[in-house]
């Protein structure tokens, strides 16, 4: 299992109703080609030995007897693979015929597992032919390969109010195959995959989904060959149907990330403790290929939105949990005044927005809103240009105020030489600039609104007591990528044309807080992502970390995969070694936060999802990424 995944197919193949002797020869193409190309576990749909589709003839000893011989055909098939297959079969077992899923490996019948749940309605009269597991002897088992464990359920059981895989996850079962025969109609495979999404993120497990397909008896169904394969709510594999040959799909299911959420999700093991679910295991040991192929895609961009149909309902969701968190703030403080520091740079700009939506909503004046810009030594004048546009554009209130002045004196006090351009030099100006906020907001009997985001949290890329301060951090729960991404969303939402331009041209200036003095031709020449590293990188390191909890190994293979066309292997080395560094040494600045929305899954107050000890020592972190 190569850095925690475990390699599974779906599998489809061609069959002919009732020829056993030509499916057996189908399956075994199947799965010769699935183990070659390091395939650890294939499932194949129901009773696909014989077809699904037999119907009275699943009493006739010339099937059954077949169907035997088939099954133990494909057992020693098995003897030279390196890999299990679950294959469907009728089994005679105390003188009745169940509808089972056979796990084979290694020559061996290592787990016969009969339906539990048979339909008995219109086509589907299975309880004609076969018996309920419950019936018979044969007790729940998971499957053990290589430590991964796997349990089997059959089509209808997935339908049931409490699923087999339910009990068999809460058991143990990192992973359940579903070996089905489901045939087409109007509007079934839209809620099929909402059903096995909603199973494999219940059951926070893997699911591996083969159903029967071209070759079955089309004499009342019609059946479309289905291959999906979910982990822990999310399809990642699904075949095209309708293909009228034999298909299949393979993905790497994440092994690590599951036990992690069952690990941190106190409801899945206090209702495994509540049931005491228990299954006897069956294990077997297969060779691990030498193989760093990673058969998923790895979003170098977790905390982006999709650019599918559901885009505009998930930026929409996002920006009203903001507007919502800080509407609940000025009701609360019975506040009609927000101060807001303007930079012309990506936070402010969507701290801003979410004000403006707020006070929408609250039906308040957007004069209320007072955007205070405040250039100093190293405002360009493109930053403050914006500044000024996005907030005449929007219409709230303006105030500008320069620093240099005040911060010069201040240095006179400190004796500190303005001409050295160091770490007091740059938090001075940041701490000049709150103040400011602070007393403005004393005035207008309002509150600053914060606007630094989750990214320069994790970083620490904030002056404590500076921009580290506010009475409310609307923006604490949102990475940069998404502070990015969010701004260009309102761009192209935007009321006026000025207002899109404004918005577009933030998004497209560099990242920078603008504390040293800009160069000859009035450029920006402090580049946070020169000094800290790229967002991206580090706002995949985040999610990883926060999320997941993977080691820096695991990061930086997924990093690879992920920025395999952008950054070499030492960049990400370098920045990820940075990000270790600098998330436990300024964690202190986190430990104090300014209440603030959470937006995602990831999120770093220290009241809600990361409690962290401040002066926890980050050398294990640091000695692994060395060693990468």
């Amino acid at each position: 299992m190569k850095q925690g995944y475990f390699r599974v197919a779906a599998a489809v193949p061609h069959v002919n109703v009732a020829d056993v002797d030509y499916n057996v020869e189908q399956i075994k193409a199947m799965a010769k080609e699935l183990d070659r190309l390091g395939v650890q576990l294939s499932v194949f749909p129901e009773l696909c030995v014989t077809a699904y589709t037999c119907a009275d003839l699943f009493h006739q000893q010339t099937l059954l007897n077949a169907a035997q011989r088939g099954v133990e055909s494909l057992k020693e098939f098995t003897r030279d693979l390196d890999s299990v297959i679950i294959i469907g079969a009728p089994m005679r077992i105390d003188g009745a015929v169940y509808n089972c899923g056979i796990a084979l490996g290694k020559g061996e019948i290592l787990n016969v597992t009969p339906k539990t749940y048979l339909p008995d309605y219109n086509e589907f009269y299975e309880k004609r032919w076969f018996q309920p597991s419950h019936i018979s002897a044969n007790t729940p088992t998971l499957l053990s390969i290589n430590g991964v464990k796997v349990g089997i359920e059959i089509c209808e059981d997935l339908w049931a109010p409490i699923p087999p895989s339910t009990k068999l996850a809460l058991a143990g079962a990192q992973i359940i195959v579903n070996l089905s025969a489901s045939d087409d109609l109007i509007g079934k495979y839209a809620y099929l995959t909402s059903l096995i999404k909603q199973q494999s993120a219940r059951c926070i497990s893997g699911y591996v989904y083969a159903s029967a397909g071209y070759g079955e008896s089309s004499t009342d169904l019609v059946f479309d060959g289905k291959a999906i394969i979910a982990e822990n709510g999310v399809i990642l594999n699904a075949n095209k149907r309708w293909t009228r040959k034999a298909a299949y799909e393979i993905a790497d299911i994440d092994i690590t990330a599951i036990d992690r959420d069952r690990l941190h999700t106190m409801t899945f093991n206090d209702c495994a403790a509540r049931e005491n679910a228990s299954a006897a295991t069956v294990s077997i040991e297969l060779p691990e290929k030498d193989d760093d192929t990673l058969l998923r895609t790895v979003d170098p961009y977790p905390f982006v939105p999709p650019t599918d149909g559901l885009l505009n309902e998930r930026c929409e969701e996002i920006v009203n949990i903001q507007a919502a968190g800080l509407a609940k703030r000025l009701e609360a403080t019975h506040t009609k005044n927000l101060v807001v520091g303007i930079s012309g740079g990506l936070d402010s700009t969507l701290a801003l927005l979410i004000a403006v939506k707020t006070f929408d909503m609250l039906s308040l004046p957007r004069t209320g809103i007072h955007g205070i810009t405040m250039p100093g030594f190293g405002t360009t004048d493109r930053t403050y240009e914006n500044a000024i546009s996005l907030m005449k554009t929007l219409g709230v209130s303006i105030r500008e105020i320069p620093i240099a002045d005040a911060v010069k004196l201040h240095f006179r006090d400190i004796s500190h030489d303005i001409a050295h351009h160091d770490v007091t030099y740059e938090n001075s100006q940041a701490r000049e600039r709150t103040q400011i906020l602070m007393d403005i907001a004393n005035q207008v009997s309002g509150m600053v609104l914060g606007t630094g985001d989750l990214s320069e949290l994790a970083l620490g890329w904030a002056t404590y007591n500076g921009d580290h301060m506010s009475m409310y951090g609307v923006n604490a729960g949102v990475p940069k990528t998404l502070v990015k991404y969010l701004v260009k969303w309102f761009a192209e939402n935007a009321a006026t044309p000025r207002e899109k331009s404004t918005l577009l041209d933030i998004v497209d200036t560099p990242i920078s807080p603008e504390l040293i003095p800009a160069d000859s031709q009035g450029n920006i020449t402090q580049k946070t992502e020169d000094l800290v590293g790229p967002y991206e990188l580090h706002d995949f390191f985040l999610y990883n970390i926060l999320r997941y909890g993977f080691s820096p190994t695991r990061i930086y293979f997924l990093a690879q995969k992920a920025f395999k066309d952008k950054y070499d292997n030492e960049t990400i080395k370098k920045w990820l070694k940075t990000f270790c560094r600098r998330f436990f040494n300024q964690q202190f600045k986190r430990s104090c936060l300014p209440d603030g929305p959470k937006v995602g899954s990831v999120c770093l107050s220290p009241r809600g999802d990361w409690r962290m000890p401040s002066d926890a020592s980050s050398a294990l972190w640091l000695k692994e990424c060395e060693s990468l």
